[in-house]
This record gives structure tokens, sequence and C-alpha cells, in this order.
């Protein structure tokens, strides 16, 4: 099986919708095999930038795991863009949050004594 048979049998993780009519500043995006943690997450993080009209996100049914996770901005900047951003900042803050944890375990490491290898 050739690389180019095997991208197009993976399934999509991310979909794009945008409604007809609508312009680049109100998306709708499919995220396949998510649910609130990513969805929840990522809408408080998008939420604080002040060019942000909405933000919000549904999962479509308990017995799927995908999220319908919707954008519209003020109109001066895309969706995309800003979904892109919210998405960027959600992993550096999660690499803080890893690094701070990794931090704190080596310093109780430290101070007790005691190896946890």
């Amino acid at each position: 099986m050739g690389d180019e048979e095997e991208e197009r049998r993976k399934p999509r993780v991310l979909q794009m919708v945008r409604a007809e009519g609508s312009d680049k500043s109100c998306v709708t995006f499919v995220l396949h095999n998510e649910d609130h943690t990513l969805g929840n997450s990522l809408r408080y993080i998008i939420m604080k930038d002040p060019e942000v009209e909405f933000c919000g996100y549904s999962i479509t049914h308990p017995s799927e795991s995908k999220i319908n996770f919707r954008i519209q901005t003020k109109g001066g900047v895309p969706a995309v863009e800003t979904f892109q951003k919210g998405l960027e900042e959600l992993i550096g803050v999660c690499q803080h949050a890893l690094s701070t944890f990794e931090a704190s375990i080596e310093e109780y490491k430290a101070q007790e004594g005691v190896n946890m290898e």
C-alpha cells in the first residue's frame, strides 16, 4: 500500500464547515475523537481573545466521540487563525503544567530522598 493510499484511508481528525453565505469570520470545526477535555479547555483559551465574538462547542451525541466547535470573530481576523492560535496557546499551557509538575516531583524526591523510578 502506497503512502498516498494510506493517507486517504486515515480517518479525518478535523473538518472545517462554513455555512453557505458566511464569511471567514464564522466557522464550525468538527473534531473527531475528542470530548469535553479539549473542547472546554480550547473554548476557555479562545474566549480570552478580544477579537472573538462567540466561541462554543457541543458534543453531537454521547455515543459519538466528536465535537462541533464554533468560532465567530468580530470580522478582522479569520476564525481559522483564531482556532490555530488557540491550539498553540493551549499547547503552551499544557507544556508549562507538565514542566511544573515534573519539577515538583524532582524537588520532592530531593527533599525526601525518595527514589521513584
